[in-house]
């Protein structure tokens, strides 16, 4: 129960505004799971949740600062710049193409970016496969660091 309540914390607060822990005791009681102030607090120290400024002003609940988003993506397209070789899509797939021994690491850092439209990446030694819920997807992530690798 405890990991089906915190995965639904992390979830609502990725789609919602949640201010504060009433606010995220209402949508938790929406979903069916019926919780305490205490449980809540707890849940959000287990979590290592952290309260954010979004663009509006306003503090949010955010299970990853802005801060280390930026830190991730640079990071991965430091990655990029040094190991992939070549990137290309068919359907809903990508298949990235590294140097020998570094397809690990640079699925790795795609894993940690948490990209929504991912469904999930398989690393050989050289090769990348990234699974897209769609053709769109794969397409629009393939160009998007083709164009990084050639900038």
């Amino acid at each position: 129960m405890k990991n089906k309540r915190q995965f639904k914390i992390l979830e609502l607060i990725d789609k919602y505004s949640v201010e504060t822990q009433e606010d995220l005791a209402d949508k938790l009681k929406e979903e069916g799971f019926d919780v305490t102030q205490a449980t809540i607090s707890r849940d959000i120290k287990e979590l290592r949740i952290l309260k954010v400024l979004d663009a509006s002003g306003r503090y949010k609940y955010s299970a990853r600062s802005v801060e280390t988003e930026d830190k991730m993506q640079k990071k991965l397209e430091s990655i990029f710049r040094e190991c992939v070789t070549n990137i290309d899509c068919a359907g809903n797939m990508v298949v990235i193409k590294t140097l020998t021994g570094l397809a690990s690491g640079a699925a790795a850092a795609i894993d940690s970016m948490n990209i929504s439209q991912i469904l999930g990446t398989l690393a050989g030694d050289d090769t990348i496969f990234i699974v897209f819920r769609t053709d769109e997807d794969a397409v629009s992530f393939s160009k998007e660091q083709a164009a990084k690798l050639n900038a």
